[in-house]
């Protein structure tokens, strides 16, 4: 009997597994194996939302702020033994150095990485493992794979996790009683720093699988290239030698469709009528402005002190008036004039 419910058992999960494949027909190229991710991640979003969550929970709810902290930092300092172990495998030693550095002024000066007291002597906090560590020396990733409990991952970095495991000085701890109880705990103060970040990720994605994936899979490309740009692409350089734009051209070009649409930014003549409207007398530097009229035959004048502006006359015989300086109402553009020197 307890035969024939292991096999349905064995089916049944089987069945789960084919039915998850079989959801994707198109797979992209770094997720050939979606349908069985999205199954195993279907599985661990339910592991997190009736036991994982609810008691990370719990854990803010009874522990002190200040208690949560120093757990975070003891953790914290303890993972900087293998960050430094993976800095120094990929060569860069000051990064290494300095984890050693956290390591020992937080082990002795931060009642044993209780406080990060590094931190306050600035000294940075690094990232590495070893799957970041088979990245920098060309290792490919591999297919995207979300791990039963461990979440996102690709073929390397699940190789690295196990690696992780034994240069982690929590795997060194006996009873293994105690060794498994501060890997729990860490997990329920990882998840519970995490809160509120889930708490966004659910409201705000549409699919959370391809938003997970696409960020993990970001971030680690991120790691491995140190935070530098893609190969070949090159930054804008705003420093000193990036020359400045010409704002001549720009005026330039945009006086022909302003002087095709009859607005007029600058008066450099004011045209005389030959007709006789001004009178004799009265020069065009006098100090007025020239409304525009139709004057056939105009000869070219002295620059005006005043402003042109349009025709309000043409209604009694295209008859021009001269309107004293002081009355002159500047023109109103519908367009932006900017000119440096």
């Amino acid at each position: 009997m307890k035969t024939m419910r292991a096999r349905t058992l064995t089916l049944a999960l089987t069945a789960a597994t084919l039915t998850g494949c079989a959801t994707v027909q198109t797979p992209t190229k770094e997720d050939p194996l979606e349908g069985l991710n999205r199954t195993i991640f279907t599985f661990n979003d339910k592991v997190d939302q009736y036991a994982l969550k609810p008691v990370a929970q719990g854990y803010v709810y009874i522990t002190p702020q200040p208690v949560r902290d120093s757990v975070t930092n003891f953790f914290s300092n303890i993972g900087d033994v293998y960050t430094a172990a993976n800095n120094l495998l990929q060569l860069k030693i000051t990064d290494g150095v300095e984890d050693i550095m956290r390591i020992v002024i937080n082990t002795i000066f931060g009642v044993g990485g209780l406080f990060d007291v590094a931190t306050l002597a600035k000294l940075p906090k690094h990232n590495q493992d070893l799957g970041l560590t088979m990245g920098h020396y060309g290792v490919p990733p591999g297919p995207y794979l979300v791990l039963p409990l461990f979440g996102p991952s690709t073929v390397r970095d699940a190789v690295g996790t196990v690696g992780n495991y034994y240069v982690n000085p929590l795997s060194y701890i006996h009873p293994d009683g105690l060794s498994w109880a501060l890997y729990g705990l860490n997990i329920v103060s990882t998840r519970a720093n995490l809160l509120g970040a889930s708490d966004v990720l659910d409201n705000a994605a549409l699919d959370k699988y391809s938003f997970v994936r696409n960020a993990y899979l970001q971030r680690r490309r991120y790691l491995i290239s140190d935070g530098s740009t893609a190969a070949g692409a090159a930054l804008p350089d705003y420093g000193d030698n990036a020359p400045l734009p010409k704002y001549e051209d720009v005026d330039e070009g945009a006086a022909a469709p302003a002087a095709a649409s009859g607005a007029v930014p600058s008066a450099p003549a004011a045209p005389a009528a030959a007709s006789g409207v001004v009178p004799s007398g009265t020069p065009a530097a006098a100090g007025g402005a020239v409304l525009n009229g139709p004057a056939q035959g105009a000869a070219p004048a002295e620059p005006a002190s005043g402003a042109e502006v349009e025709d309000q006359g043409q209604g009694q015989g295209g008859q021009q008036t001269q309107v004293p300086a002081g009355q002159i109402v500047p023109p109103k553009f519908d367009f932006p004039s900017l000119r440096l020197r």
